[in-house]
């Protein structure tokens, strides 16, 4: 049960190393572009090209998806970034339902582990696989792998990290519940927990007046999407933006208020924080394509006229 590409590296290994997977469970063909075309989820794609049978209910309490799923007698029941299951799907397969994680839990509960996990900072995350119970991400642990995070390293370097390293553990995971050899055991309920909620808009706007790392630390979280933006204003004008890639100067010489935009108009552009510079490099002014702050730049040379302010 899965709709993303983070799912389809987990299912491509499953099969390649002999499990029978008897069937896909996806979200429904949603319209995208500019002509709403239906896509399908990657997860779909690949079981299709595969000969996987594929089923996307439109809710998961639906009693034709529940006959269908008691008919295919399953086993056990794999979940990789798919949505929170009833219990009387969860419950359903004899071995029980298993979930991939993005995070080592209990730590980063919730639905988006991977960024919350760089937004704040952290060099190190992995992966853990349990049982889903009632609560979610709350069930017994099975395997948990840790995974290092690069200074420098972004959302979507990350998830392509953890994704074949969940691959893997998904696996290990199966063959221990399969041989018997699967010792689960209850997650520890300590103190100063970090959640890692759904991202909103209002989640991603940047605050110019938090110390430069800390802002780095967001546009790193939520690159390459869905971006971290800010709106830079002049007396005339105003311009959105998403800041997808940036360094950090630290030590401001001048005093300038946080928001303060710098540029010499061709080769650099810096914005003031609470403790220094934030350096753009790339950047996607809204709807337009990402480019490099010289590209960027040269359409935008008065841009030392700006200023942002959350």
């Amino acid at each position: 049960m899965g709709t993303p590409e983070f799912a389809v590296e987990p299912l491509r290994v499953l099969l390649k190393n002999g499990c029978n997977i008897i069937a896909a469970v996806t979200a429904p063909d949603k319209p995208a572009g500019r002509g709403r075309e239906l896509k399908q989820s990657e997860v779909k794609q690949f079981a299709i090209e595969h000969s996987l049978p594929v089923l996307q209910p439109e809710k998961l309490r639906d009693e034709d998806f529940i006959e269908t799923l008691k008919s295919l007698d399953a086993d056990l029941f794999l979940v990789v970034a798919f949505r929170m299951l009833p219990e009387i799907v969860w419950s359903m397969p004899p071995k029980g339902t298993v979930n991939l994680h993005a995070s080592l839990l209990p730590d980063y509960r919730g639905a988006a582990p991977i960024n919350h996990a760089i937004i704040n900072g952290e060099t190190v995350t992995g992966l853990t696989t349990f049982f889903i119970s009632h609560e979610i991400d709350t069930g017994e642990i099975l395997l948990q792998r840790k995974v290092e995070i690069g200074n420098d390293e972004t959302a979507g370097e990350l998830h392509d990290k953890l994704m074949t390293a969940g691959a893997s553990l998904l696996l290990e995971t199966v063959e221990r519940i399969e041989s018997g050899n699967a010792e689960p055991f209850p997650q520890a309920e300590t103190l100063n927990l970090h959640p890692a909620p759904k991202l909103f808009r209002e989640t991603c706007e940047i605050d110019w007046n938090l110390p430069v790392e800390q802002v780095r630390n967001l546009i790193r979280g939520l690159s390459p999407y869905p971006g971290a933006w800010c709106e830079l204003k002049s007396e005339t004008k105003s311009l959105q933006i998403k800041i997808l890639k940036a360094s950090a100067g630290h030590g401001k010489t001048t005093n300038e208020p946080a928001g303060t935009v710098l540029s010499n108009g061709k080769s650099f552009l810096k914005i003031a924080c609470s403790d220094g510079f934030l350096n753009v490099e790339d950047l996607q002014p809204q709807g337009k394509k990402t480019m490099s702050v010289k590209a960027f730049l040269a359409g935008f040379r008065d841009i030392s006229l700006y200023r942002s302010g959350k």
